[in-house]
Order: structure tokens, then sequence, then C-alpha cells
């Protein structure tokens, strides 16, 4: 099973927090003088100053005086939720520039800042002292976003597989993954060095882990979350009910002032989002909506029993289109790394894996090999037999190649009849050996079409990282190939190792 860590190991470069965000966090852990320090490193960035003066003149606070110097902000606002203001602001510029592909950055950063002004509304509501819920509330799916990067094709049909399973997406994740975006963007936050008031409840928000010390900030988070998806997801009516079914149970908070609670997160966001430089979208405020959503009603002279049947056709309509489209994008997926011919996978996911494995030999220490092999003499075979007789040896040799290796090792069709096999953890030793029974096998291989036998029998280069501190892809390759052509000097049908 795949930990958290291994996972930082070996699929994402683990993103390094903002220079300045190091500076306000170390600040912050020194008793003395904390609030001056704070306030020094902050007003070194003009527009980070300019930013934190905005909003502590925002309606997120609410001071009946202008706030017009960063010593009267910090004196009002506290080191505590000035520091967390400054890191939200520092984040979310930072991470603004990320590789996007098609993820959807903007949304990404209007549903968390929206989330994060809901929490603040929240807490001052039901009279909740606790001012790391800003920046908690703003980084609880920073999760999603690493994922993402991590591997962007296996996240896609991870969020597929939410639109047509009816599974939540942290389920689904803990069985593609061993683990949630929950606790994946804990531990970042904890590698960052922020403090077990921001990361805790971001790990248990969407578990059924019990920690008393945190539980109350894990259930803002959640109640944060499904606000945000009122103004920013689907389904906002299912949301917004069952906001008003938590607040009513847990605070007794009657449904007209959970309502304004919801307006006013609208309100707020609008002028918030603006700060962070993000555009606001279409956000309106939820008694706008919920207008909207009753005028609607009233012009629909339709009776509940049509409704409920209409309802449900377009519920079915909608589920049996988004099976049809996961399935298509699985193929879409699984075409773009797979070879038309063998079904092998292609040069273009061959490339990748390497540089992948090799990354991964380099920060364990462990070895990686690679294998060229080419079909000896397939020129003749196409002249004498056909190209489609080509075609088939080429499909006949690429299953015997799977069927010859380890289940951990890939084969690839490197190009025309040459292959590739990356053997991860595996010196040059023991890829000779498997390499010795491959050239076996193929050699042993029946091969018949339209009748006619035909013999065929491959030659192969071995390179490795072994012994090598700076082994490179190219590097690989290039050895790989300089074996190859060796091998087939040689007299072909064998295997030769590259030496330097």
């Amino acid at each position: 099973m795949t930990t958290i860590q291994d996972f930082f190991d070996e699929k994402i470069k683990l993103p390094s927090p903002p220079a300045i965000a190091l500076k306000i966090l170390e600040a912050v852990r020194k008793d003395e003088n904390s609030l001056d320090e704070l306030a020094k490193i902050i007003s070194a960035d003009p527009a980070l100053t300019l930013r934190i003066l905005k909003i502590a003149n925002s309606s997120l606070y609410g001071f009946p005086n202008p706030v017009d110097s960063l010593s009267q902000a910090t004196v009002l606002i506290g080191t505590n939720a000035l520091k967390n203001i400054a890191l939200s602001f520092v984040i979310v510029q930072d991470l603004q520039d990320a590789p996007q592909g098609s993820f959807d950055l903007n949304l990404f950063w209007r549903r968390a800042i929206t989330s994060a002004v809901a929490a603040e509304t929240l807490t001052e509501q039901i009279g909740l002292h606790d001012e790391d819920l800003f920046v908690t509330a703003l980084l609880q799916d920073i999760g999603v976003f690493l994922l993402f990067l991590s591997d962007t094709r296996e996240y896609i049909a991870v969020l597929d597989e939410k639109r047509v399973s009816g599974k939540s997406l942290t389920e689904i994740e803990r069985e593609k993954f061993g683990f949630d975006h929950c606790e994946v963007g804990s531990h970042l936050l904890a590698t960052w060095g922020l403090p077990e008031s921001i990361y805790l409840p971001i790990k248990i928000h969407h578990s059924s882990r019990i920690d008393p010390a945190y539980d109350e900030a894990a259930w803002v988070l959640q109640q944060s979350d499904k606000i945000a998806a009122i103004y920013h997801g689907i389904h906002s009516n299912s949301k917004a009910i069952a906001v008003h079914e938590e607040l009513n149970s847990r605070y007794q908070l009657p449904d007209e002032t959970t309502d304004q609670l919801i307006d006013a997160v609208g309100e707020k966001s609008r002028e918030i989002l603006d700060l962070f430089a993000i555009d606001p979208g279409d956000i309106k405020p939820f008694s706008l909506i919920m207008q909207e959503a009753n005028e609607e009603l009233g012009r629909l002279n339709l009776s509940y029993a049509q409704i409920v049947l209409e309802l449900k056709q377009a519920k079915q309509s909608a589920e049996q289109l988004a099976m049809e489209l996961k399935m298509a994008n699985d193929s879409l997926r699984e075409l773009a790394f797979r070879d038309g011919l063998t079904g092998l996978y292609n040069h273009r996911y061959f490339q990748e894996v390497l540089e992948s494995e090799l990354d991964r030999a380099k920060r364990y220490n462990h070895p990686v090999s690679l294998l060229l092999l080419d079909i000896d003499f397939f020129k003749k075979v196409n002249d004498q037999y056909g190209h489609p007789a080509g075609d088939h040896v080429l499909q006949e040799v690429g299953s015997t190649l799977v069927r010859l290796v380890r289940r951990c090792d890939i084969v690839a069709r490197y190009g025309g009849e040459e292959f590739a096999i990356i053997l991860p953890e595996t010196g040059m030793t023991s890829a000779k050996v498997l390499a010795m029974r491959v050239r076996r096998g193929i050699e042993q291989l029946e091969i018949q079409y339209n009748g006619q036998p035909i013999a065929i029998t491959i030659s192969c280069g071995i390179s490795g990282s072994e012994g090598s501190d700076d082994a490179s892809r190219s590097t690989l390759i290039e050895q790989s190939d300089l074996a190859l052509y060796k091998a087939k000097e040689n007299g072909r049908n064998r295997v030769e190792l590259f030496q330097a």
C-alpha cells in the first residue's frame, strides 16, 4: 500500500512554500517581538501591505473606523489573524502560475476563497474563536490540486467516476490511491511548518476520525465547503438544505438566520475575491438565487407528479450520458498511451515511464535497467510474406514479450520492429538473465500465418543506471542502442551489455 510519504517521494515534487511565507511563520514562532517582526516582513512587500489594509477595511471585519496603517491593522486584527491573512495572499499568489492542464484553477481558488469567507462568517455567528479557520478553509482542498498535478490522467478518471458512481470524492481517492486529498493537503501543510490547528482539521474534515481538539473546526470546514458549493457548484438547493439542517441541529439557528448568513457570505465573497485578484464569476447573493428559483417555480404550470416524472427521466438520461462519457474518456486515455498495432505501451509512454523510474532509482539508490530489442531481418519477413504477415509477427512478439517478463516490467513498442523493456530495481546481471530468457522465448516462438510457419529471432542491447550517479534517459537509450548494434554486428540472435 502506497503511503502519503511514498506519494510525495515518487509522484510529485513537493511544492515549496513561498519564501515570504517561511519568514512569516518563523516570525510568529518567536515569542518576543513577533508582532513587530511580522509587521516588518509584511511592510517589505508594498502589494501585500496594501491588500492587508484593504481586507482590514472590508466587510469581513467591519471595523467602525478606517484602518489606514499596517501597525493599526496589526493591533486590531491580532498577530495570528494577520499571519493567516498574509499567508493566504502569498500562497494563492504563488500557486497562480502552476501548470493547469484541464484543471480550472480560477474556479478552484474562487471556491476556496468563498469557503474561507464562509468559515470566518460562520465562526462569528456561532461564537467560535478560532483565528486559523480562514486559512484552514482556504486550503482545505489543496490536496485536490496536488493529486491532479501528480497524475493528471488518473485524477481526471477519478473525477469522472465520481460523476457517474454516486460515491464521494474521498471514497474514490482512497480506493485508487490508498489515501484522500484531505490527507495529502494536511501532509503538505505540515511539511511546510504550518501549525496543527490548521493542518489537522483539514485531515479529518471528510473522514470518520474523531479528534476532540479539532472536531468543531472540522465541522466548520464541512459547512463552509457546502456554502461555497451553493455559489460555485452544482446541487445548490440540496447543499442549502443540508446547511440549514446542520445549523439548526447543532446551534438551533432558525432558517431566517441561516439564510442571512449564506447571503452575507455571497456579498463578502465578491469583495474578498477582488482583493485576491480572482475573477468572482457570476456569484449572486443567496437571496437572489432563491428569488429566481421561486419565480421559476411559479412559472411552471406542472403537477407534482409531472415534475417528479420529468426529474426521474432527466436523471436517468444524465446518468446514462455520464456513464457513456466516462467510458469514452477511459478509452481515449488508454489509446493515448497504447500502440495501435501491438497493444503495447507506445513510445511516448515509454519515455515518460523511463524518466520516472530513473528519478525513483536516484532517490532510493536502486538500479534500473533498459533492454532495446530488434527483430532480426524483419525486412525479409515483409518481403517474403507481405506486410500483413509482418504486422502479425509484431503482434505475436509483443504479446510474447509481455508473457516472458515480470509484472513490474514495462514493455513498449519503441518504433518499427524495435521494442523496449524497462526493468525497475534491476541490476545489469539480473537484466542479462531476463534478456536471455526473452531471446530464447522468441527464438522458440512458433508463428503461423496463413498456414506458413515464420521463424524469427531478436537481438538485444542492455544498459543500466547501476554504478552511475548521473544516468539520464537519453544516456540509457543511447547505451542500449550501442549494445544492440554490437549484438547485430556479432551475428544477431544474441544479447550484449553496454561496455563503457
